[in-house]
């Protein structure tokens, strides 16, 4: 299997086939609007803005499994994010990340880079996964660590 085989629904109710990304680093994120870690949207942007001239994206999923914290419509989260965070990187469509209803995309990138434990599980909202040109799974990061404790090991990518 391969990240590139997959495809996932824009915000917007599009199809976008991950083999456009292909030769690009990715971060992937599941997120939310109503979850403590939700300021992490301003550093995943500043993020996207150093690094999408280098060939980087990051690509966000909502996800509303864990307490409930993106119960919003994929139209207010676009909404949301634009506005309060100045998100300009690809939004997609609300998923679940983990049991027999877990997107593809997130049972793949759980498989390919196990958290704590070896678990597949993903832990919380902002779980971060970071993809190669080729792409495969370099490293899994968990809600905690700001995007900003990321650069090094991008800078290491899109510089390859």
């Amino acid at each position: 299997m391969s990240i590139y085989k997959l495809s996932v629904e824009t915000i917007n109710g599009g199809t976008q086939l991950l083999a456009e990304y292909k030769g690009k680093v990715l971060l992937i994120v599941n997120t939310a609007s109503r979850c403590g870690f939700t300021p992490q949207y301003k550093e995943l942007q500043e993020l996207y803005e150093q690094y999408r001239d280098k060939g980087f994206e990051v690509l966000a999923f909502p996800c509303n499994q864990f307490l409930q914290q993106e119960p919003g419509t994929d139209d207010e989260i676009q909404s949301f994010c634009e506005m309060t965070y100045g998100v300009t990187f690809p939004l997609f469509k609300k998923i679940d990340v983990n049991g027999k209803g877990a997107h593809p995309l997130f049972q793949f990138l759980a498989a390919q880079s196990r958290g704590i434990l070896h678990s597949k599980q993903i832990k919380w909202n902002f779980t971060k996964f970071l993809v190669d040109r080729g792409g495969t799974v370099i490293k899994r990061f968990g809600p905690s660590t700001p995007p900003s404790k990321l650069s090094a090991d991008i800078d290491i990518l899109v510089s390859s």
